[in-house]
């Protein structure tokens, strides 16, 4: 089950579990729509994997399925992606 961490980890946005603003990796690295666009090109820094579009969990699912509350937030490791191997 996918974490839907709560914040971008370039520019830390907020990103609710309802959010459509939200972009992640295949490791569930977060970003909002504006950095994984402008700033990261649609590649991770992290992984140097895609970023793709977050699926939203069902609200009634969000009940017994929460979303993650750990921030994750590296302002400095935004700047260049991970190079592809």
């Amino acid at each position: 089950m996918l974490e839907l961490r709560p914040n971008c980890e370039c520019c830390d946005r907020d990103l609710p579990p309802e959010s459509s603003e939200a972009r992640i990796c295949s490791f569930e690295c977060t970003f909002c729509v504006s950095c994984a666009q402008t700033v990261l090109m649609g590649i991770c820094p992290n992984c140097g994997g895609e970023l793709v579009a977050r699926p939203r969990r069902p609200a009634c699912k969000l009940e017994s399925n929460l979303a993650s509350t750990k921030r994750i937030f590296k302002p400095g490791g935004c700047a260049q992606p991970a190079s592809l191997e």
